[in-house]
C-alpha cells in the first residue's frame, strides 16, 4: 500500500463506500452524472460491469450492471472499512449475520465481501488497499452519511457494535419527540468510533416500507434538496418523500429511474440527518 493511501484509509468500522448494481449501466451513469456532475472510469470487473464515479477527479461511489437474469434488487449498498475482511465476515456470521458473497479478492491487495445481518439488511465490508474509498467527504455530490432504517433500533445496534466496534448512543436531543415514527418516542442510535458519529440505526417500527425491509440509506449532500428532487423527476426518478427539514438537516428521500432509493441532503452539521 503506498503511503498516500494509508494515510487517507478509513479506520475499520467506517462506511467507506457506497455502490449501485443496476440493469442498465449506461442509463444510470447518465442519471447520476445529470444529478451530481460524476464522471466515470473502468472499475474492477470481478463481479461483471463495473465504473467508478469521479467528481473533480476524486472517486466517490461505484456503479455496476446487474446479469440479465438477475432477480436482485437495484439499490445502493454501504460499505464498512475493514482491516481483515476474512476475521470481519466470521464476526458476521458468529453474531447471526449472513456472508452472501466472499470474501473475495477485488484487486491486487484489495478484498470485498457483501453480507446482511440478522434483520436481513444488506451491507458490504471493504478491506483496502491503494483504493480506500470515497472522498472527498462533504461537497455536494458526495455521499455524507449512512442510516440503517429497520423496525427497531437496539437489538441490531448490538450487532453491529460487535462487529465494528461501534459504541451505539440513543438520541435525546430536544427534538426527538417531534422526529418520532410513533408514539413510543424516537428510536433513534448513533454509532460512534472514538467519539465521532459514523452512522446511524433508525428504527421506524411499522413505518417501514412492506416492499423493502430493513434497509442502510445512502444520504448524498446538495446545495438545494428541493431543486435536486425537482431534477430526479425530470429524469425520470421519483419522489419517495419530498424534502422537509430535520434535526440535521434538509432533506428528501427519492429514488432513480430503476428504483433505486437514496436520499439527498443539505447538512445543517456533522452527525447526519436524524
Amino acid at each position: 500500500m503506498t503511503e498516500a493511501a494509508r494515510a487517507s484509509r478509513r479506520p475499520p468500522g467506517t462506511p467507506c463506500w457506497v455502490s449501485l448494481m443496476a440493469h442498465g449501466l449506461g442509463s444510470t451513469e447518465a442519471f447520476y452524472a445529470d444529478l451530481f456532475g460524476w464522471e466515470y472510469e473502468p472499475g474492477p470487473q470481478h463481479l461483471g460491469p463495473y465504473v467508478r464515479a469521479f467528481l473533480d477527479g476524486d472517486e466517490v461511489a461505484g456503479i455496476g450492471q446487474l446479469p440479465p437474469d438477475s432477480n436482485l434488487p437495484v439499490a445502493w449498498t454501504t460499505y464498512f472499512a475493514t482491516d481483515d475482511a476474512d476475521a470481519s465476515a466470521e464476526a458476521i456470521r458468529s453474531c447471526g449475520g449472513t456472508v452472501a458473497v466472499g470474501p473475495l479478492d477485488a484487486g491486487p491487495v484489495e478484498r470485498m465481501a457483501i453480507c446482511s445481518d440478522p434483520l436481513g439488511a444488506i451491507f458490504g465490508i471493504w478491506q483496502a488497499g491503494d483504493r480506500p474509498g470515497a472522498r472527498p467527504f462533504g461537497l455536494p455530490g458526495t455521499p455524507v452519511w449512512n442510516e440503517l432504517l429497520t423496525q427497531e433500533s437496539v437489538a441490531v445496534g448490538t450487532f453491529y457494535s460487535y462487529v465494528f466496534g461501534h459504541e451505539a448512543e440513543e438520541y435525546k436531543g430536544p427534538d426527538a419527540e417531534r422526529y418520532a415514527e410513533g408514539p413510543g418516542g424516537l428510536d433513534y442510535l448513533t454509532l460512534s468510533l472514538a467519539g465521532r458519529p459514523v452512522a446511524a440505526v433508525h428504527g421506524v417500527g411499522r413505518a417501514l416500507p412492506r416492499d423493502r425491509g430493513p434497509h442502510w440509506m445512502t444520504y448524498f449532500e446538495v446545495t438545494d434538496p428541493d431543486g435536486a428532487a425537482d431534477r430526479v423527476l425530470e429524469l425520470g426518478g421519483r419522489i419517495v418523500t419530498p424534502a422537509r427539514d430535520r434535526i440535521r438537516g434538509r432533506l428528501a428521500t427519492v429514488a432513480d429511474p430503476e428504483g433505486a432509493v437514496f436520499s439527498l441532503i443539505r447538512s445543517y452539521g456533522e452527525g447526519g440527518p436524524a
